[in-house]
């Protein structure tokens, strides 16, 4: 416990670090001497600011609600609040912003769901459901945002790197699709690996327990996903209804940012870019994709602040960032200290000792 503990703090130290440093070097490369004058005589308007910041606070309220909905559906007898569901996703946003691809933040939800009362395999249905909300919607729009960004885009590293995390994504939804449609070969391959691993093990006589215990949550989580694909395919449209209006309220930060700073809003094109950046961080890379997210607003946006107005670039950057993962940071360690009464104490043995 103590060393997952340790690697917890490594990995918020790492992420914090990264971007701190990340943010600077974009700050010196996009800031000469002169531009201070300017940056003293932009008409800064502190109230869209405050309006970005309000629409993180509203995207983190309907992503409570969709998990609301998911898990209501996936397990009838347990009754999840919205206050309940949002606390949860606010507790889960410090692991998910200190771990690559935001993996750490699942693990949260389905321990917290697992405690209000759902199954595991019910929980993880209701999570990695989201996940697969958030797949379709995304993939819809990437060739939206391609035709918006094509005369755009000429930076090599940012096709190559758009390209690869399109691939995954799609290799990702085909995985979980298969896992759907053939529970019982993925039953048989996870069964298979816990032999493996428990003959490395001294606790042997704890094989067939734990066999016996991932051939029920595997049970559980395939009738969970037919719930919202067969049996009740209108929480599942709830569920994507709110994922639409979710991103598109995460997606109008950028323009708030722009006004904020006295440019257009560049409506469509900022959406865009936020496409092509959630597949970017969805990358299992840098903790929190520190660094990496950084690089990739900079690099993306620069083809929206262009001309005299590029020196506004890396404060762009500080803003968004600030707003859109700081903050983040900030509320997932207050609710997850309030709830495990310390920012990294959380481990995977929890949900192993919760049912």
């Amino acid at each position: 416990m103590e060393k997952k503990t340790k690697t917890v703090k490594l990995w918020m130290i790492a992420s914090i670090l990264l971007s701190v440093i990340f943010i600077i070097i974009i700050l010196y490369l996009t800031i000469e001497p002169g531009d201070i004058q300017l940056l003293k005589e932009t008409d800064i308007k502190y109230e869209f600011f405050g309006v970005a910041i309000l629409l993180n606070f509203v995207y983190w309220g309907i992503w409570g609600k969709r998990l609301q909905i998911l898990s209501n559906a996936a397990e009838k007898n347990v009754n999840i609040t919205w206050w309940e569901s949002t606390k949860i996703v606010f507790a889960n946003l410090f692991l998910a912003g200190i771990t690559p691809s935001m993996a750490g933040g699942e693990p949260v939800r389905i321990y917290l769901l697992n405690k209000d009362g759902m199954s595991i395999g019910s929980a993880t249905a209701s999570v990695l459901g989201e996940r697969l909300l958030d797949a379709i919607f995304i993939l819809i729009c990437v060739p939206f945002a391609f035709l918006i960004f094509k005369n755009r885009i000429d930076n090599y590293l940012l096709n190559i790197g758009l390209t690869i995390g399109i691939a995954i994504f799609l290799v990702a939804i085909l995985l979980f699709l298969y896992a759907i449609k053939k529970p019982e070969k993925v039953k048989r391959f996870l069964i298979w690996l816990s032999k493996k691993f428990s003959r490395f093990s001294k606790k042997r006589e704890k094989e067939s327990k734990i066999i016996l215990k991932i051939s029920n949550e595997i049970d559980n989580f395939h009738s969970s996903m037919n719930v919202f694909l067969k049996d009740n395919k209108s929480a599942f449209i709830k569920g994507e209804f709110l994922t639409v209006i979710m991103w598109l309220s995460g997606w109008l930060i950028p323009s708030c940012i722009l006004l904020g700073l006295g440019l257009d809003h560049y409506l469509l094109p900022a959406m865009a870019a936020q496409v092509f950046l959630i597949i970017i961080i969805m990358m299992p890379t840098t903790p929190g994709a520190s660094g990496i997210s950084e690089s990739g607003v900079a690099i993306l946006y620069s083809v929206i602040i262009t001309g005299e107005n590029s020196y506004l670039l890396g404060v762009f950057t500080v803003i968004f960032r600030f707003i859109t993962y700081h903050i983040g940071i900030i509320v997932g360690a207050i609710f997850q200290y309030r709830i495990f009464k310390s920012v990294a104490s959380f481990s995977m043995d929890r949900i192993k000792k919760s049912k």
